[in-house]
């Protein structure tokens, strides 16, 4: 089912001590918020809006970069606001579900998105529920009552409501009151909330020992996947080669439907083989006319656009070229360096090297030119 979501990252996080904000803290070595916006894309949100404090705009394009189908939106003066406010900038129809969540739950999954999503459509809003473990307590330094935890839950998010309705019923709300949750803004306008099974994983982030739980917790939520391409072009006309997105004089030229970069083709293949998205005739197939001529870094970054849309991430790159001429050396450190452009990666972890057949082989009687490429790519478990 297609839904929007909006993701409330416009809050200082007081709690969680001295430092940034909790959502643009670093966790597993990305920051929070771009984990939960991963978390929504995979589970298939036809757009996110991100809501954040107007000085932070800025920041929001590097801590997501390579995500797609995202939008920044300046967040108001309290949780309210900002919500009000990434629901006024959904594009989809009023009857579209739409989640929302806060930043600060790093760890959704589309098992979480699914069954508010089922719920969503026998109910007016569905959220994820625990139930409360604990004895509770009134008092004020020392215990006036003990509360009954019967039928008492703890509400997470995301919570999932129909668009038109729940701006409806903000609209309706008494701008005296603060909601404690959305789930109370469409009660209080007189719909029918579901409850699903929450998820401890769902954990908010609250205090600075949360954090410590969540780096824990994100070490065991990812493998690492290996992929592999292998390329070859033959020599024909020309002036240059294109390797590794570097033009490179030479006195033969590659043959190719696109610029035939050898060395981005097979590390397209090798980002789309370590997700199993198939191969780079897949994606571009060479009998469509418009990829005649085409600049191979616009194949290689579609790969990595589909790596971020799984919520993964690409760790190191590793090409080897393999021919007699042109020699590789001179132009290595400008090939690394817009490799690792195109990857989002620092150069100390993409390598570039190169190899000859001792004269044996196509390479070696300098017919073409040959290029294989290992990547390693992080992706969810």
């Amino acid at each position: 089912m297609t839904f929007s979501a909006v993701i409330v990252a416009a809050g200082e996080g007081l709690r969680a001590g001295p430092g940034e904000p909790k959502a643009w803290r670093s966790l597993g070595g990305r920051p929070i918020l771009r984990w939960s916006v991963e978390g929504l894309l995979a589970s298939g949100a036809s757009e996110v809006l991100v809501v954040v404090a107007s000085d932070r705009l800025p920041q929001v394009e590097a801590a997501l970069a390579g995500l797609p189908r995202w939008t920044a939106v300046a967040g108001g003066q309290t949780r309210a606001q900002s919500v009000l406010a990434g629901l006024r900038a959904v594009t989809a129809a009023p009857e579209t579900p739409v989640l929302i969540h806060d930043a600060a739950r790093p760890f959704v999954s589309q098992d979480h998105v699914t069954r508010l999503l089922a719920a969503l459509s026998q109910a007016d809003g569905a959220i994820p529920t625990l139930p409360v473990p604990d004895t509770l307590k009134r008092g004020d330094g020392q215990v006036e009552q003990t509360v009954s935890r019967d039928g008492l839950w703890r509400a997470q998010t995301p919570q999932a409501f129909r668009l038109g309705e729940l701006v409806a019923a903000y609209d309706a709300w008494p701008p005296s009151e603060e909601p404690t949750d959305d789930a109370s803004v469409m009660e209080r306008a007189g719909g029918h909330v579901a409850m699903v099974p929450g998820d401890p994983i769902l954990m908010k982030l609250t205090y600075p020992e949360d954090f410590m739980l969540a780096e824990q917790l994100c070490a065991g939520r990812h493998i690492v996947r290996m992929g592999q391409g292998i390329d070859a072009h033959r020599f024909g006309p020309g002036e240059s080669v294109w390797l590794c997105g570097v033009q490179i004089p030479h006195d033969h030229g590659l043959v190719g439907h696109s610029d035939a970069d050898v060395a981005l083709h097979a590390l397209t293949d090798a980002v789309l083989g370590a997700i199993a998205q198939g191969d780079i005739g897949d994606h571009f197939p060479p009998s469509d006319p418009q990829w005649k001529g085409a600049s191979s870094d616009r194949f290689l970054i579609h790969a990595v656009g589909l790596v971020a849309v799984a919520g993964g991430r690409i760790l190191n790159a590793d090409v080897t070229l393999v021919c007699e001429r042109p020699k590789i050396r001179p132009h290595r450190e400008a090939m690394r360096a817009r490799v690792a452009d195109l990857l989002g990666l620092p150069v100390d972890r993409v390598s570039v090297k190169a190899t000859t057949t001792e004269g044996m082989g196509f390479t070696g009687r300098e017919e073409g030119l040959m290029a294989q490429a290992v990547v390693a790519v992080e992706v969810p478990a």
